[in-house]
């Protein structure tokens, strides 16, 4: 006797709105990255947000080739604020930026020892009067280091979250405060993490593999890429 025939599985709805877009990219992203990390390298607090700032126009990778030296020669707070600016650049030429960055991480580690007895402070106000600390590098360390919500925007959360059509905004404060109105507090430092990873194996800026998307059913950033060139008017 013939089994019966399996019962036909209904694509999933398309996402109306922007939160129910948001929630369905959550749940996609979580089956697929169920286990995310901060691609920087770090075992404290401190190192993490010392990577972070390192982080800003250089890649993961450089910082990380960076850091072991780093760490190994400045362990604390104070060790940034006593350091000679001379040193601190050659230690962190390669990650670009390296005269500005070694102001912040010296500002950094004089503000922590000064007004936080040399901790990082969780705590999102007190992050971002640290020099060299935006919103973005304060949430990743709230996020990852402390385990405190919050959802850092960067690039790829920038341009993934307006081709899944989550949020219009470009600006990276409003986009952080329209997705954590849009889903649960639990979820934002995740769901961050998540897009980045997306961003750097799927999403790839200017090539982008929507045949390996779990959203590409829904996502309009696919549709339209998937559109067909409008063929050129022949002139009269």
């Amino acid at each position: 006797m013939r089994p019966p025939a399996a019962a036909a599985v209904a694509p999933p709805a398309r996402p109306r709105s922007a939160r129910g877009r948001a929630q369905a990219a959550a749940a996609a992203l979580r089956e697929r990255y169920p286990e995310p990390r901060c691609a920087l390298r770090h075992r404290t607090p401190l190192e993490l947000l010392v990577a972070t700032i390192l982080s800003a126009q250089s890649t993961d990778r450089r910082v990380n080739e960076v850091t072991p030296a780093l760490f190994a020669r400045l362990p604390t707070a104070a060790a940034y604020a006593a350091v000679a600016p001379e040193e601190l650049e050659a230690l962190i030429h390669s990650t670009g930026f390296f005269r500005a960055k070694a102001r912040a991480l010296i500002g950094m580690g004089r503000a922590l020892v000064e007004r936080f007895e040399g901790e990082v402070p969780p705590d999102l106000a007190a992050l971002t009067s640290l020099p060299g600390v935006g919103r973005k590098t304060a949430n990743v360390v709230l996020g990852v280091a402390f385990g405190i919500p919050g959802f850092p925007v960067d690039t790829h959360v920038t341009r993934l979250t307006g081709l899944l059509g989550i949020t219009r905004q470009r600006d990276p404060v409003k986009i952080e405060a329209e997705v954590c109105r849009l889903v649960p507090a639990r979820e934002w430092t995740d769901l961050s993490l998540r897009l980045i990873e997306h961003g750097r194996q799927v999403c790839v800026a200017n090539r982008p593999r929507c045949d390996r998307c779990p959203m590409a059913g829904w996502c309009p950033g696919a549709r339209r890429s998937a559109r067909p060139a409008r063929a050129p008017v022949s002139g009269r």
